[in-house]
């Protein structure tokens, strides 16, 4: 049997070519705009001729092989530039552009990416290039780019066009990880991994040309990138595509797209199900079919049993089926798709023993007992490809029962890591103890085989994972130990714990309180360090801090040479053997601080009166509401003169609150604003200006961006970019997080925004 890559076209330049050629007219892709209503399409000639036209102007400048920096906000224009790089013989280097808002944690990044993949240009659009240039003073490198705008190449271009000579093996895209900003892993596609592996999901996944699907997730990482824009191209079908933002922030934008367009397949990590659930009303609900949907994968995170119950119990009344979930497990180094299951069978459950999991063995539950864990099936292994469970200290194949690190082995993993050799040899080079020809890609991640299905318990790797954004966990410790003085360095462990069917994150710290002297001052300093702390890893990361320890110095578990064993202090916390100063918790802390009778939840969002609303005070007041809840905390608990970000603010918070403030208020105010830890006393006032400046408008001042080729970059999109958080998260799902504004953009308010930032 041929593999699949040598089934049809070789490469994906000749693939698009070979659509390009049989049906040029046939829509590939929609995009839906930010703004309702507004979409833009592309059909597959157009999108060769915009990729050859690209190429030319790519060839004039650069030889093949080097590596070209993709700069694009969500949409058509960053597929042409992505197409344009390899019909040039050129590698892609997909990257999120840096927030002018918070450019201190977005720019090292961008640049650790640029310095590790040695890139030499940069394709992007001729927004984000004027934007760029005021960046050049902080990062020189940038600045010593050929930088191209796409959107502003004449059409006449793509004549000029040379074909490059690219096969199977040319090196198409480096894939970067997340993780720590100094420290990225490009992960080194080749066109035959990706063939291969588009090969594998159109099978698993049963595409056809008449198949269609709707698509949010970020095209800067494999799942939305690999799973979504390439294996439409590979199908033959079509897809339409719209911003994680307009997910995020509406959710049923998402499910109202499927039912509209009757899309058959879509998907994504487990917590945009719940998402679904909790946002979606009952109201909006009853708009929907979803009858036509068949296959609805998820991946990228732990895939929650319960999640698919309450997805199902949701929507089953319009149509939705539970035999349309499709649990999948794969990773950026295997180009994408690893295992999955049978299309229109229903998950695979298996109840677990809890003990016998943390012993690395399998053993029966009775669903419904108390040590019972229920795992979803992640399916079986693809064709050509094979999945081991290997003991990850010994390296010894692991019998039948016992759980191990999975590796994988196929024509879908990667070379390896750009100009990492080391690296690449221990990861992608791995052999069992026992011998053997075949190398195998080692994942850091444990489970098990049963019955052939594939059961994912947990990561080697100390990664933590809150709503499928990766987090290092000694970028949370580092954050959090200098929020504090009293707060010990290099005496920290953050993990996570699963809390009502989500991960949630928990910190144990070193705090050195002796120093302050009696008791009442050591717990004045330990319940200030925890607010300090609560706060600095909101700002910074973006997250919600679930439960804290302060334990005492020199308590923290280390090895002998020094180093945090973050899994025994994860044991030590939940067995309540830490040497305990003070500890917090999200959940006792909202059961204290509950007053004796039920206190009826805050409403004014839906039933305060305009006049209300027409001072600071009144602002202020609905602002303190609002957030109580959100957070589910009693009203008087919430200090306005305090950092809104000391509650926990995280990045999907942020949009919900950012959303509530525009929708009541008529004025938008962007969820960096919020992130950057403001009190509601400054937050009243600057909406207070916002909505006395707009008042007072005779008119909106309205300014649209010129459209120019076929391939159009909206308004909305530039906007994007702009306003959008647009931060890597897992190395294959994040979410970008950030508030749009409505219908074209005003000048003079975001002038305004810009002056109470």
């Amino acid at each position: 049997m041929k593999p699949y890559f040598l089934s049809g076209p070789p490469t994906l330049v000749e693939l698009l070519e070979e659509h390009a050629s049989r049906n040029p007219s046939q829509h590939l892709f929609t995009f839906l705009e930010d703004t309702e209503g507004e979409e833009s399409s592309v059909t597959y000639g157009e999108l060769d001729q915009r990729a050859r036209m690209i190429a030319a102007s790519l060839q004039a400048i650069a030889a093949p092989g080097e590596r070209v920096l993709l700069l694009y906000p969500p949409g058509l224009e960053y597929i042409a530039g992505f197409f344009g790089c390899l019909y040039a013989g050129l590698v892609a280097v997909p990257a999120y552009p840096p927030d002018p808002l918070r450019l201190e944690r977005t720019l090292p990044r961008l640049r650790a990416v640029l310095q590790d993949a040695q890139a030499s240009v940069v394709l992007t659009t001729s927004f984000i290039q004027s934007v760029g240039e005021s960046l050049f003073e902080q990062a020189p490198d940038l600045g010593a780019l050929r930088w191209v705008a796409t959107d502003g190449l004449s059409e006449s271009a793509a004549d000029t066009w040379l074909r490059p000579h690219v096969e199977p093996e040319t090196l198409a895209f480096l894939q970067y990880t997340s993780g720590s900003t100094g420290m990225p892993k490009g992960v080194m596609l080749t066109h035959g991994n990706l063939m291969h592996n588009l090969g594998l999901i159109s099978h698993a996944f049963r595409l056809r040309p008449d198949s269609s699907s709707v698509l949010w997730l970020p095209p800067y990482h494999d799942m939305g990138l690999i799973g979504g824009i390439l294996s439409t191209l590979y199908a033959g079908m079509r897809t339409t595509l719209m911003s994680p933002l307009s997910f995020l922030k509406n959710p049923f934008r998402w499910l109202e797209a499927l039912s509209r367009s009757r899309a058959t397949v879509s998907g994504g990590p487990n917590f945009a199900f719940d998402l679904c659930v909790r946002k979606v009303t009952e109201e909006q609900r009853q708009l929907l079919d979803l009858s036509h949907w068949e296959l609805a994968f998820s991946g990228a995170e732990p895939i929650r049993p319960e999640t698919l119950d309450r997805f199902t119990h949701a929507f089953a009344s319009r149509g939705f089926r539970r035999e349309a979930f499709y649990p999948c497990y794969g990773l950026a180094e295997a180009t994408l798709m690893v295992s999955g299951g049978e299309v229109s069978a229903p998950p695979i459950l298996y109840a677990a023993s809890a003990a016998a999991l943390e012993r690395h063995q399998v053993e029966d539950a009775r669903p419904g007992q108390p040590d019972a864990r229920l795992l979803a099936g992640c399916g079986r292994t693809l064709r050509e490809q094979e999945i081991l469970i290997v003991d990850p200290a010994s390296l010894a194949r692991c019998p039948a029962g016992r759980v191990g690190e999975i590796w994988v082995s196929g024509p879908s993993v990667a070379r390896g890591y750009w100009r990492k050799p080391e690296e690449t040899q221990r990861i992608f080079q791995a052999r069992p103890s026992d011998g053997g020809e075949r190398a195998y890609l080692r994942t850091g991640d444990l489970g098990f085989l049963k019955d052939g299905e594939l059961f994912v318990t947990g990561r080697q790797k100390d990664i933590v994972i809150i709503r499928g954004r990766n987090h290092y966990p000694q970028d949370l410790e580092q954050t959090a130990e200098r929020s504090h003085p009293a707060l010990r360095p290099g005496c920290a462990a953050a993990f996570s714990l699963e809390v009502e069917g989500e991960e949630r994150l928990v910190l144990v710290q070193e705090i050195d309180v002796r120093r302050a002297g009696d008791l009442r001052k050591q717990l004045e300093a330990g319940e200030a360090a925890a607010a300090a702390i609560r706060q600095r890893l909101a700002e910074v990361h973006e997250v919600q801090l679930h439960a804290l320890a302060l334990i005492e110095p020199g308590s923290i578990p280390k090895t002998s040479s020094g180093k945090i064993q973050r899994r025994a202090a994860r044991e030590m916390f939940r067995a309540g053997e830490l040497r305990l100063v003070l500890q917090w918790c999200e959940t006792a802390r909202r059961e204290e601080q509950a007053p004796p009778a039920p206190e009826p939840a805050p409403s004014l969002r839906d039933t305060v009166e305009p006049a209300e609303l027409g001072t600071v005070d009144g602002l202020q007041a609905w602002l303190v509401a609002c957030v109580a809840e959100r957070f589910q905390v009693p009203v008087a608990s919430v200090d306005p003169s305090r950092p809104v970000t000391r509650y926990g603010l995280d990045s999907l918070a942020a949009v919900e609150l950012a959303h509530t403030f525009e929708k009541k208020l008529g004025v938008s105010l962007s969820m960096e604003r919020l992130l950057q830890g403001p009190s509601l006393t400054e937050l009243a006032r600057q909406l207070f200006a916002l909505r006395t400046a707009a008042a007072g408008q005779s008119g909106p001042q309205l300014q649209r961006l010129p459209r120019n080729g076929p391939l159009p970059l909206s308004f909305a999109q530039q906007r994007l970019w702009f306003l959008e958080r647009m931060e890597p998260g897992s190395a294959r799902y994040n979410l970008p997080a950030a508030v749009r504004m409505e219908g074209p953009l005003d000048v003079a308010a975001l002038e305004r925004a810009f002056l109470h930032l």
